[in-house]
Parts: C-alpha cells; sequence; structure tokens
C-alpha cells in the first residue's frame, strides 16, 4: 500500500527539475524529511544560486541558499515562521516569547513571522555607522522581557551572537535563538539554545585558500550586508 504525504509546501507554484542533484556535503547520509522540504522549496523558488559567493563570515563559497527568494512568497513564510516557532517552542519550553529579534536585513521577515506564530512583537537590529548592531527607529527592550533571535542563515553565527548582546545590553532575557538554515552544520555557537529547519555541511573556503578565486570566477556578494 502506498502512503502518500501531505507536502510541506503544497501551494508553491513552481516546480523543481527532475533529478537535479544539490552539490553539498550533508553532516548525515540520510537527511530529514523536513532538510529535504526545505531544500526543495529553494530549488523550486531559484533560491538556491551556484557559483562564487562572499558569505557574511567573509568565506567563500561556490553555493548560497537566498531567503529573500523564498520569503518572497507570504505563503511560504508564514509556513517557514510558524515551523521555526515550533521548534524554537520546544527548545524554551514553558517559557513565554514576548520579544522576537533580528539582524536587518535578511532576518526581518523570518522575524516577524516567528513572532505572529509565537504571538510576541518583533523588532530588528541594524548596523551604524561604525559597523556596530544597534536597536533603532523607536524599538525598545523591557528589562527581563525573554526574547529570541531569529536569522534566515546562520554560518558562524556571528550577527546572532551579535543581536544577543544588545538584547543582554537591554536588559533582556534571551532564550534561544533560530534560522531556516544552518550553514555550520550545527557547529555554531551562539551561547544560547540554537534551533534551524534544515542544517546543512556546506563547502567554504578561507579566501587566500579559495580555488574558485584561483580560477579567477568572478566574486559575488548576494546578501544584504556590504
Amino acid at each position: 500500500m502506498t502512503t502518500h504525504r501531505r507536502p510541506m509546501f503544497p501551494n508553491l507554484h513552481a516546480s523543481a527539475a527532475s533529478g537535479r542533484l544539490l552539490r553539498m556535503r550533508y553532516s548525515n547520509a540520510v537527511m530529514s524529511e523536513r532538510t529535504n522540504s526545505i531544500l526543495e522549496l529553494f530549488e523550486c523558488t531559484g533560491g538556491y544560486l551556484r557559483g562564487h559567493f562572499l558569505l557574511t563570515s567573509g568565506l567563500h563559497s561556490p553555493e548560497y541558499l537566498q531567503c529573500a527568494v523564498v520569503l518572497q512568497y507570504p505563503e511560504q513564510a508564514a509556513r517557514l515562521g510558524a515551523n521555526l516557532a515550533e521548534a524554537l517552542a520546544l527548545a524554551v519550553g514553558p517559557r513565554k516569547v514576548s520579544l522576537v529579534a533580528s539582524p536587518a536585513l535578511g532576518g526581518i521577515v523570518i522575524g516577524h513571522e516567528v513572532a505572529r506564530a509565537l504571538g510576541a512583537r518583533a523588532v530588528f537590529t541594524e548596523r551604524d555607522a561604525a559597523g556596530a548592531m544597534t536597536l533603532r527607529r523607536g524599538f525598545r527592550v523591557e528589562p527581563g522581557e525573554a526574547a529570541v533571535v531569529i536569522e534566515d542563515v546562520v554560518t558562524t553565527g556571528g550577527s546572532t551572537r551579535e543581536v544577543i548582546q544588545v538584547l543582554r545590553a537591554a536588559g533582556a532575557e534571551v532564550l534561544a535563538a533560530g534560522s531556516i538554515i544552518d550553514r555550520s552544520a550545527g557547529k555554531a555557537d551562539v551561547s544560547v539554545p540554537r534551533v534551524a529547519l534544515a542544517t546543512l555541511d556546506v563547502v567554504t573556503y578561507r579566501p587566500e585558500e579559495c580555488p574558485l578565486c584561483r580560477a579567477g570566477i568572478p566574486l559575488l556578494k548576494p546578501g544584504s550586508r556590504r
């Protein structure tokens, strides 16, 4: 008897190319159904890019997952936010999260959707002229407020750690962090429990060791940070 499972993203009006293989090294031989569904979603929307990319961490990679392309579809953004909120609820236990904070620009949409699912409010941090992460636009954090930090993609966890520092300096209690994609294979340490909808071990290179640079392939910076 064949069992038909409801797809995680049933209303996406696109289809992945038959037989397309992701050129990634995964941390496990068998990926979870959820990870497969997430990666299929990126393929369907054109959010999985191949080439030569400069990551926010400063590392180079032949692959890039562009979450903004996926999040342009409100229904998919809401679904991803609800799934991430569910994973975070398990991580924080019975504590009620009242604040979701995200780094601009990449984390804003998914942070807002996670906040919606958790019944919390959403704020975002920005970099000032000196490059330091800060709260602006009248956003306030209440002392003792229970918060989580949300990003679209985590590679080294640097941006998440900066947002956590901003929240703690304002008196918030940061309970956990989350992202759609974890490119670190689960290795990024942000000092709080962390969850992701898909955990990958993606090929990256230090600039001085990058074979793509040696091959003369143009370097692209697809993210929001200059």
